[in-house]
């Protein structure tokens, strides 16, 4: 849509979507907790950027998105107060759609819907609605520089937060999940740097590889009797033998592997932006997302398929199963960086648009870091895996797993922060506070009214004896005034 308001009404859209297709195996009551859990983080950010559009459109009447980049410079000043508040509720909208800290707790979850629909909306197309909009949007964020800056630290701390969380995961499917929050990290990052082209150029192509990687998982999962835990599949490759090519081909693309593989083309563009951009916080946590990427996709891929086999597997057949990932194995090859989107004039040009022998050197550095963490996987996970125990049975290491396992906590801080105190509250207003203490009043009159009924006895010697002590009471009163 050319206006926001309709593409709000198609944001709140996919959203239904999601809810009703994460719960589409109601009959598990975990699903429909995921589903809940997915509508209700996801519209915290839908508030946010309706905040942000009712700010928009009272500062300068249209929601148009072309009529807004003209108008917003010649009403706006570079840091002015409204433009910075209307392009952060726009981030909130965009971190709680997209699965970015510190609204990315959903999407693990998300995991509870048919491989398909995971494939489909929740790594191709619905988690990446948040980057779609600031890149529509740019002319905004690029008149709120700090806002600007903010969306690239959301992206560099999330990308490495969840390739951590990926690398203790046993889920194979929570596997991909924490790397799409990694992957749209990387996206965020290239938009704080000012990399529209680039972070456009990479959603595609993770289009691309992250769909093959889920629909081989789906393929799996169904070959091994509905089992997710990668750790008890094993030596797979021998009968799987699609499915091993897609994940081959699918990892080293999300490895982003020189030269042979999308993900080289896009990730790289991302990292020399922001190299180029002189931010080397940016960077480094780009190339350290690099090294846990590759660590924890052939992780995956050599527990997964090789070593012992732990389940009788069964291939699939027909049509249906093959086509789609051969196709997307195409795709994930440099063929799909060669379909690059028509930005040219739609989008600025980036600082970083010229490269020469220092990208070069990048790309080298990226590659060679890319392959250091494929071989340290190779030395972790395939043989015996002695190393590896050794290293999850330690005292840091347990805490480690625990931890990253838990995705650092972020669910039992909300719980504590948030769920417990609303159950809380929720309890106390059950019984309708309010209500008791409109009614205290006329308890404690009739509180008072029993007590002094009890003193009507009717008995002559109580009343001989009530006057005669209220006499005594009223002397001694008397007498210690006169004293």
């Amino acid at each position: 849509g050319d206006n926001l308001l309709f593409i709000y009404f198609g944001w709140e859209g996919v959203g239904l979507c999601s809810y009703l297709l994460i719960g589409f195996y109601y009959s598990n009551r975990n699903n429909g907790n995921a589903a809940l859990k997915a509508f209700i983080v996801t519209r915290i950010g839908d508030v946010f950027m309706a905040i942000g559009l009712f700010i928009l459109f009272q500062q300068l009447g249209t929601l148009n998105v072309q009529e807004l980049l003209v108008r917003a410079p010649e009403h706006f000043k570079v840091g002015d107060f409204w433009i910075v508040l209307a392009t952060l509720m726009l981030l909130g909208g965009a971190v709680g759609k997209s699965a970015q800290l510190p609204l990315q707790t959903w999407l693990a979850d998300a995991m509870a819907g048919p491989t398909p629909v995971s494939a489909l909306i929740h790594a191709a197309t619905m988690v990446t609605a948040g980057v779609y909009l600031i890149a529509r949007t740019h002319g905004l964020f690029a008149l709120a520089p700090d806002i600007l800056h903010l969306v690239g630290i959301v992206g560099g701390v999330t990308l490495v937060l969840a390739g951590f969380a990926a690398l203790v995961q046993t889920d194979i499917k929570r596997i991909l999940a924490y790397s799409t929050m990694s992957q749209i990290g990387y996206m965020f990052l290239a938009l704080g740097v000012g990399a529209w082209e680039g972070a456009i150029f990479h959603l595609m192509t993770h289009a691309f590889f992250k769909a093959l990687l889920f629909l081989a998982s789906g393929a799996v999962i169904v070959a091994c009797h509905h089992e997710q835990n990668i750790f008890k599949m094993g030596g797979l490759w021998k009968k799987l033998p699609l499915a091993y090519a897609s994940f081959i081909v699918g990892g080293a693309a999300l490895s982003a592997l020189p030269l042979l593989t999308a993900g080289f083309y896009s990730k790289d563009e991302i990292l020399w932006e922001a190299f180029a951009s002189g931010n080397n916080g940016l960077l480094y946590a780009g190339l350290v997302g690099a090294f846990m990427t590759s660590l924890y996709t052939f992780r995956l891929i050599f527990i997964a398929f090789h070593g012992e086999a732990k389940t009788e597997a069964h291939a699939g057949h027909g049509i249906a199963h093959w086509l789609p990932l051969s196709v997307l194995i195409v795709l994930s090859t440099f063929i799909g960086a060669l379909i690059t989107p028509p930005l040219a004039g739609v989008l600025p040009q980036s600082v970083g648009h010229a490269g020469g022998e220092a990208k070069h050197s990048l790309e080298i550095a990226s590659g060679a870091i890319a392959l250091a963490g494929i071989l340290l996987a190779a030395l972790l996970f395939l043989g015996k895996r002695r190393l590896a125990t050794a290293i999850a049975n330690s005292g840091p290491g347990r805490f480690l797993s625990a931890w990253w396992f838990a995705a650092w906590g972020f669910d039992w801080i909300y719980d504590k922060l948030f769920v417990k105190p609303y159950l809380a509250i929720s309890h106390v207003l059950r019984s309708d506070p309010f209500d008791r203490t409109i009614g205290l009043i006329p308890r404690l009159v009739k509180g008072g009214h029993d007590t002094m009924s009890r003193t009507e006895t009717g008995q002559l010697r109580w009343y001989a004896a009530s006057i005669a002590v209220g006499a005594v009471l009223v002397l001694g009163a008397v007498v210690l005034v006169a004293i």
